[in-house]
């Protein structure tokens, strides 16, 4: 999805300008009901963080709007994969119409990677708040982290309409069970559709939801990753949990 990083409270050192890759598409699949994954070919010489964005630039697009025909997506993979994979919400876009019919095969471009919404060095715990598809950078991040068997705190509270709507829901679910370091809350936020067999937690995230599973780690740092919305009800509720500004990272996801 396409996403607006807010820039970190402490000033952000100098950065090299990004370098553009020739990619192809390797492959495309569903990973929520109208949400796709895009497997990109991995530039031998591409390197990122874990939470970073490229900019996918399509080639000789047949049609194209004001906004060109270029998008800054998250890495969703991490690090440690062979190929590059960027998930989207499927909308009535130029860009989105061309980007889902492409073949396998087709080449891109990819720009970057840019971005500093990335963790830090250590095992400070961290609370990932996630709105939809605001669900990649903290992907790649949770697969990196367990690649790399951390021992970090790390709890992941994941809001949705329904399950349907939640992308990756069950690799999760199956990663928190398998990391005693790593705790996933999901929420669904629709008052009906849901399937009867949910047994999680219902509603929008809150300050009650938030309050009572950010007790369990000290000393977090949090990290929200969706839409503006949500951000921006988020806040008021995580400040008055005494959490510091410089205490949290904000990356908006647009284009709903």
């Amino acid at each position: 999805m396409d996403r607006i990083e807010r820039p970190r409270q402490e000033p952000a050192p100098p950065r090299a300008r990004a370098a553009t890759f020739p990619s192809r598409l390797l492959h495309a699949q569903a990973v929520a009901e109208g949400t796709f994954a895009f497997h990109l070919a991995r530039p031998p010489e591409f390197a990122f963080e874990a939470g970073q964005s490229i900019n996918l630039m399509l080639v000789d697009a047949p049609e194209t709007d004001a906004r060109g025909s270029s998008r800054a997506l998250t890495i969703a993979s991490a690090p440690f994969e062979p190929s590059l994979m960027v998930v989207t919400r499927m909308r009535d876009t130029a860009f989105k119409r061309v980007l889902g019919k492409l073949a396998p095969g087709s080449p891109v471009s990819v720009r970057g990677p840019s971005g500093r919404f990335t963790l830090p060095e250590g095992e400070r715990p961290v609370i990932l708040v996630a709105g939809g598809i605001g669900i990649t950078p903290f992907l790649s991040m949770l697969r990196q982290e367990a690649h790399a068997g951390s021992r970090r705190p790390r709890l992941l509270l994941y809001s949705n309409r329904r399950p349907a709507d939640a992308a990756f829901l069950p690799e999760l679910q199956a990663m928190a069970q398998r990391a005693p370091a790593f705790r996933m809350v999901a929420t669904m936020t629709a008052h009906d559709g849901i399937e009867p067999a949910w047994q999680g937690e219902r509603g929008k995230l809150g300050p009650e939801l938030l309050a009572r599973h950010a007790a369990e780690l000290e000393n977090p740092l949090w990290y929200l990753a969706g839409p503006p919305a949500m951000i921006a009800a988020l806040g008021p509720a995580i400040a008055a949990l005494g959490v510091a500004r410089e205490d949290i990272r904000v990356d908006e996801f647009s284009g709903y």
